[in-house]
């Protein structure tokens, strides 16, 4: 279980693990770089890069939850993205939450 929230309804923490974290750095392609910006002469969406960052940011998502899972975790709240230009065509994408052990109330 995942929540940008910090509780989860019907739940309670029985157990906070701290900080789980999942990174990963990406950069465009030639190819997609040119792809890209013939897509931007257009307008648009650019779908090029629309589907690296959703697979950047899914590669970081599922990080974090192995990440989690190492630990014992169960879920993890307060899930957040972060991203930061490393150098000109290569970012970093960060998904970062506090892994917890929950149950059923």
């Amino acid at each position: 279980m995942t929540t940008t929230a910090f509780a989860l309804d019907g739940f309670r923490i029985t157990r906070n693990i701290g900080v789980v974290r999942g990174i990963t750095v990406r950069s465009r392609s030639i190819f997609g770089t040119i792809g890209g910006s013939l897509q931007t002469l257009v307008g648009g969406n650019i779908s090029l890069f629309t589907s690296l960052c959703e697979k950047t940011r899914a590669d970081a998502y599922e990080l974090m939850i192995q990440h989690a899972e190492q630990f014992g975790a169960n879920a993890v709240v307060g899930v957040r993205y972060d991203a930061t230009e490393v150098m000109q065509g290569v970012t970093e994408v960060l998904c970062y939450g506090t892994a917890v052990v929950m149950e059923k109330v």
